[in-house]
């Protein structure tokens, strides 16, 4: 994991998000996946501080691991990488177009997301350690 800088900032955020197509319909074939990563990557682009570590999908979900910084909520990250990319899809494939004739797009409502790092436990041994480490340095200042 990056560690990444704001004006008064540092963070290392990471996220595992996933979300399916609306109906779980499998449209998301091999010829589909390279367009739908096109679209993510070129989103990326428009918003540089967010940035896709990794991304695979299944025919009817996309699990993605994303850095977000803390300027950028989680559901407006996932809000402009589903709408930006429905809109491609939809304007690339007719046969999405046909399956999905509403104007709302081809994502399901909603998302699923979980944070990627440190577990609990290394970061309470972590803390812990913090205390002992600069004992010593206390002790040689009295």
């Amino acid at each position: 994991m990056r560690i990444q800088h704001l004006n008064h900032s540092t963070y290392q955020h990471q996220y595992h998000v996933v979300w399916g197509t609306k109906y779980r319909r499998k449209i998301l074939k091999p010829y589909v996946l390279k367009e739908l990563k096109k679209s993510l990557y070129e989103t990326c682009k428009k918003y540089p501080t967010l940035w896709i570590e990794s991304m695979n999908t299944n025919e009817d979900h996309v699990h993605i691991q994303i850095e977000i910084p803390p300027n950028i909520t989680i559901s407006d990250a996932v809000g402009k990488l589903k709408g930006l990319s429905s809109r491609h899809l939809r304007s690339k494939f007719r046969f999405i177009r046909e399956i999905y004739l509403e104007k709302d797009g081809i994502w399901s409502v909603g998302y699923f997301t979980s944070t990627v790092g440190l577990n609990e436990s290394q970061v309470k041994k972590y803390i812990e350690w913090q205390s002992k480490k600069d004992k010593p340095q206390r002790s040689r200042l009295f």
